[in-house]
């Protein structure tokens, strides 16, 4: 009977339960990340912004000469400063801009209905007033689905307030102790593979932070651009759009257009058509500047990833977990790339060479010390276990 299967189903078979093996635990590695991503999350945000906060760390040791744990310190209590500012500056803003924002919508409203009794629709009032009678009957039908997502928002405020502390407590560790993390994480894969893995990592680590660095750059630029032309308008609320405009940045393509359309309806609202179109001219020009010159010139060759890969990374991202899996598909899209790409034999990172070594603790023996040799477990001078050099924050990155 097995003479009779054709060499063509015999492969076609192989190859058919390998992949439901892969798929089955990519299925399993996703479940248990949906069910612990009130830790997964915080730890991958605190990992993006130990990539952006380490020169910062490494100029405060290397030209100031803090120590280390002094210079963590300062970068971490000097981020959360920055952010509470931001947070207390935007919502000042707001405060102050919403009334006129809502006096303008109001107005719009009015506007609108007018134009719609009045208009080329000829809608009567008496048909306005049902429809309005029917949007109130709607929304009063939706009490019980209120109270239900209030309950829900109060859950979620104290997921991300768990959040927050996980996020601070690692991006201080992960700052100060990085290599000797790293280390350890490595330990956990057979002898033969550490090599390997330490080399894959490195280059991998060496993507994320092109991408982080570019995305970074290129939310400020989208962020001041947008900013500072609706303030040139006039349009409320100029800094609250600016800093929604930075945040959405890290979307790639999706979040530019999403806060640029929101921008440009904001200044639709309380200004009417031609400041919209004056404000579209200026969310179009920046995000012009943004891919053909910002995007090219800082991703470049380290995050080498088609246009199309991207905007289907984040399209099944979003859909797997929402805003968060867009938010982290790219970054986990080329670091991947560039991981398997170097496992298979291409180096994107040729100039980082393999001179940089981890050192691990030794099993020990009945009969020797730590290290197996008879003696305590040393690592070399001046070490840590687990740890050939001291202060990194990551795998060495450079050649």
């Amino acid at each position: 009977m097995a003479n009779t299967v054709t060499p063509a189903v015999r492969s076609a078979a192989a190859w058919s339960w390998r992949l439901l093996a892969i798929a089955g635990a990519v299925a399993v590695a996703l479940w248990l990340v949906a069910v612990l991503k009130v830790i997964v999350v915080p730890v991958a945000i605190a990992l993006l912004v130990t990539i952006a906060l380490r020169p910062v760390v490494e100029a405060l040791t290397g030209r100031l000469h803090l120590p280390r744990p002094l210079a963590v310190g300062v970068t971490v209590v000097g981020l959360l400063a920055l952010l509470a500012g931001l947070v207390v500056a935007a919502g000042s803003s707001v405060a102050n801009g919403i009334v006129d924002l809502w006096s303008a919508a109001k107005d719009g409203f009015v506007t609108a209905l007018t134009w719609l009794a009045e208009g080329p629709l000829h809608i009567s009032s008496a048909q306005l007033d049902g429809y309005l009678a029917q949007l109130q009957q709607g929304l009063s039908g939706m009490s019980s689905q209120l109270l239900t997502g209030a309950v829900h928002a109060t859950t979620t405020v104290g997921h991300v307030g768990a959040g927050t502390l996980i996020a601070i407590f690692c991006l201080i560790f992960f700052l100060l102790d990085g290599r000797t993390i790293w280390t350890w994480v490595v330990g956990l894969f057979p002898q033969r593979a550490r090599e390997q893995v330490h080399q894959a990592g490195r280059r991998g680590w060496l993507s994320l932070e092109a991408y982080t660095r570019t995305q970074v750059l290129v939310a400020a630029v989208d962020a001041i651009g947008i900013g500072v032309g609706a303030a040139i308008l006039g349009v409320p609320l100029a800094l609250p759009l600016g800093v929604l405009v930075f945040l959405g940045s890290f979307v790639p393509i999706v979040g530019a257009l999403v806060t640029g359309a929101v921008a440009v309806l904001v200044a639709l609202v309380s200004h009417g058509l031609v400041a919209a179109v004056w404000m579209l001219v200026i969310v179009l020009a920046v995000q012009q500047v943004e891919g053909h010159v910002l995007q090219p010139f800082l991703m470049g060759h380290a995050v080498s990833l088609h246009p199309v890969a991207v905007l289907l990374s984040v399209a099944a991202g979003s859909l797997v977990a929402g805003i968060v899996g867009a938010l982290f598909a790219v970054p986990i899209a080329a670091l991947t790339n560039t991981v398997v790409l170097y496992l298979h034999g291409h180096d994107k990172f040729p100039h980082l060479g393999t001179d940089d070594h981890l050192v691990h603790r030794r099993q020990a023996t009945p009969d020797a010390g730590e290290d197996g040799t008879g003696q305590p477990g040393t690592e070399g001078p001046g070490t840590t276990p687990g740890s050939p050099t001291t202060g990194s924050s990551q795998p060495e990155v450079t050649a």
